[in-house]
């Protein structure tokens, strides 16, 4: 009898530790059996404290009374199916009649308390199936990304969700976006993120870079074309919007418009040509939006004029080329003038960081999400890194990048720079690349500037 108490008091005091240290080792190991049956037992009480019931039929009623049997109880949704994951457990519910996802997504919060659950989300697989995912612990406190994950062209994973799902940039579903973050907010490292998961692509990357190039240059090797000044990208966007006019003249060669030819292969788009003249897709990042469009001459606001309009034909128009645009900043408002909120209609996708206002939380999401205003400004300064995420669609998600740092992303660079394709159009910006020490300054100063 010692010896099984003993046993049992190591284990529960490692139970405790990994709960404590790696609280993803304890979910694998204990949480995930403990969550299934607490679930599995308390479910119809839950949900019948929650209001997720409805009364029996009534042929059951009257079949009740003429058999002269008790009166059968309400009926909560029906489990189809109890997944367990490495973050929690995927409850696949099937709705009675009278019953609604909102009921269930009105509810979440007090699932989340009754199973003793991080969090609860939910979401419809379709027309009377629910899917609750259910998570064990905080997954953004340290952000660990599963090792595999879906790979597809333009689809390149670069966050997790709170629910523990995987966060994707998916270009070809949403073909421009909007990263907004205050300063130490970590919007460098989400962009970090996604680099290191478009440097293995077959895909150019353009960079524009107004802080002297000191976040984008790094990573020279694996960018096709780069600017570190306002007039240097006005010019590489005149270039980019060629390009989109050529690529376009070629789908126009190719589309195939006869009567014999199914639609399935008549071109449309850069996807719907054949492998061998499909042009090379190109991602630009805009790392400071505001550097572009703020002026203080005649001159620079007829360059700021250029600017935005050239952002703003590419992203009306540069989908079907195979132009993606990703805008960055740390502010982004009507006050930087005129087509900014003609550009901003055009990104599709909203990431927003911790921000210090919220005029910029209401450019990000008022037109799409306006409840996740309010989540975005409430992003406490310690969690760096930790971000809102939302789209047309009107839905949003908190996620978080894993901590890349910028050597990490500097290695990922060289090592797939032969991937990095020539685009005669914008050979004039191609980064000449050197030594570490060309494109990083040394921290320490030389005597002679001591």
């Amino acid at each position: 009898m010692t010896a099984f108490t003993v046993a049992l008091v190591l284990v529960v005091a490692a139970a405790g530790l990994l709960r404590w240290w790696r609280p993803a080792w304890y979910w694998l190991a204990f949480g995930v059996t403990l969550a299934a049956l607490r679930v599995l037992v308390r479910y119809r009480s839950v949900m019948d404290a929650c209001g997720l019931t409805v009364p029996p039929a009534r042929w059951r009623l009257s079949l009740a009374r003429a058999t002269n049997r008790p009166i059968p109880e309400p009926r909560p949704p029906r489990i189809r199916r109890l997944r367990p994951t490495r973050t929690g457990l995927v409850l696949r519910l099937k709705l009675r009649p009278g019953q609604d996802v909102f009921d269930i997504a009105a509810a979440s919060d007090r699932l989340r308390h009754s199973f003793s659950m991080f969090g609860v989300t939910s979401r419809e697989v379709r027309s009377g199936v629910v899917e609750v995912r259910m998570t064990g612990y905080d997954v953004l406190k340290r952000v660990q990304m599963p090792a595999e994950t879906e790979t597809r062209a333009m689809r390149v994973p670069v966050a997790l969700r709170e629910d523990g799902s995987v966060h994707y940039r998916d270009y070809r579903a949403i073909p421009h976006a909007l990263t907004l973050g205050a300063t130490e907010s970590g919007k460098s490292v989400y962009q970090r993120n996604l680099v290191a998961g478009l440097a293995p692509l077959d895909v150019a990357l353009v960079g524009i870079d107004c802080k002297q190039g000191v976040e984008l240059f790094p990573l020279a090797r694996r960018f096709s074309a780069l600017a570190d000044s306002p007039d240097t990208a006005a010019e590489l966007l005149d270039a980019l919007v060629a390009r989109m006019a050529d690529v376009y003249r070629l789908i126009r060669t190719q589309q195939r418009i006869t009567v014999d030819v199914p639609d399935a292969e008549i071109a449309a788009d850069i996807w719907d040509l054949p492998d061998e003249l499909r042009p090379t897709p190109v991602v630009v990042l805009v790392d400071e939006v505001a550097e572009l469009a703020l002026y203080a001459t005649k001159e620079e606001e007829r360059r700021r004029d250029r600017i935005i309009t050239a952002l703003v034909r590419l992203a009306q128009l540069g989908r079907a080329a195979g132009i993606y645009l990703e805008i960055c900043g740390q502010r982004f408002g009507s006050e930087l003038g005129k087509g900014i909120t003609m550009l901003r209609a055009q990104l599709t996708g909203r990431t927003a960081h911790r921000l210090n206002d919220e005029t910029s939380a209401n450019m990000a999401f008022g037109d799409i999400a306006p409840d996740a205003v309010l989540a975005a400004i409430q992003i406490p300064a310690e969690l760096r890194g930790l971000a809102i995420a939302g789209d047309a669609s009107g839905g949003w998600h908190r996620i978080r990048a894993p901590h890349t740092s910028l050597r990490q992303a500097v290695n990922l660079c060289n090592r797939y720079a032969d991937r990095t394709p020539d685009l005669p159009e914008l050979a004039p910006f191609r980064p000449t690349t050197g030594t570490a020490t060309e494109l990083v300054p040394s921290a320490k100063a030389s005597p002679a500037t001591a």
